[in-house]
């Protein structure tokens, strides 16, 4: 065998190869459907079906649909730095050393939470791990929040709780623990992102997000587009709190978010008069940003 030969002869073994696999591979699907329909298939249907390709088994994963489009999220939080405040910073690092002994935690309905999915209606694996912090408010008072959480609602649209309630006083109450899915955000997406757990309903963040709530003064109950705004003991306390989730959850400042946001039905106006300055300046001073 000369050089010349040897690539020529490599290749015809190839081709007899292939052309061998092809024929047993349509031999025996004229076979199979012979065996089950009695009527053997003609050659173009075998053909035409290997164009088409496998069909995919029952209960194998299927696409989901995707979130509506929707303006994307400009977080206030990112644009220019400053030196933090020397005093505030040592004020807050004690406060955040004191955060375990200062959380007041409520058990709520369970008809209001659930667990965290790990597949989505459609069979697909998705991942339960908090990556967004959507902020929101009471409109009424705490104690008509927590009321809510702890009465049963067997009408899923009846069904709200979130993970953290603030005060005006300043008081921190954890109604869910973190792990769980609370019912923060029905239909709603955030960065093209969103999850199906019920194929007749639309996509919701919940699964994927952590719900924080600050009490409405009282001059905000009501459905006016603004308030008197949140009392300096809120800032401090949602600070301490987000810092934690930041750093537990290597969530970026990017991902606070608001519910006014990530509804997708435009109903939703809450954090109604937010003060994203006040935040920002405490969010540096412990550290989380810049």
């Amino acid at each position: 065998m000369t050089h010349r030969t040897a690539p020529l002869l490599i290749a015809l073994a190839g081709a007899i190869l292939f052309c061998g696999g092809m024929a047993f591979w349509l031999a025996r699907g004229l076979m199979s459907s012979a065996s089950s329909s009695g009527q053997s298939p003609s050659l173009m249907e075998i053909l035409d079906d290997v164009r088409r390709g496998q069909p995919a088994p029952p209960g194998s994963p299927k696409p989901a649909p995707q979130p509506p489009v929707h303006p994307p999220w400009r977080s206030p939080l990112t644009n220019a730095c400053f030196a933090p405040d020397p005093g505030l910073s040592q004020r807050l690092r004690d406060q955040y050393a004191k955060l375990n002994r200062r959380v007041q935690r409520i058990s709520i309905h369970p008809s209001n939470y659930s667990e965290r999915h790990k597949q989505d209606a459609f069979g697909n694996r998705i991942d339960p791990k908090p990556r967004v912090v959507v902020l929101h408010e009471t409109v009424y008072g705490l104690g008509s929040a927590i009321n809510t959480f702890v009465t049963p609602h067997p009408e899923d649209d009846d069904q709200v709780s979130y993970h953290m309630l603030i005060g005006e006083d300043g008081r921190i109450i954890q109604a869910l623990d973190s792990s769980k899915r609370a019912f923060g955000a029905g239909n709603s997406a955030f960065d093209g992102e969103w999850v199906i757990t019920n194929p007749k309903a639309g996509g919701s963040i919940n699964n994927f997000a952590l719900h924080l709530s600050l009490e409405t003064p009282l001059d905000g109950e009501d459905n006016a587009s603004g308030h008197s705004g949140y009392s300096q003991a809120q800032y401090d306390a949602l600070a301490l709190v987000l810092a934690r989730w930041m750093m537990n959850y290597n969530i970026p400042a990017e991902n606070i978010t608001t519910h006014r946001h990530v509804d997708l039905g435009g109903e939703r106006a809450d954090p109604r008069s937010f003060n994203w300055n006040e935040l920002k300046e405490r969010l540096i001073a412990l550290g989380v940003l810049c």
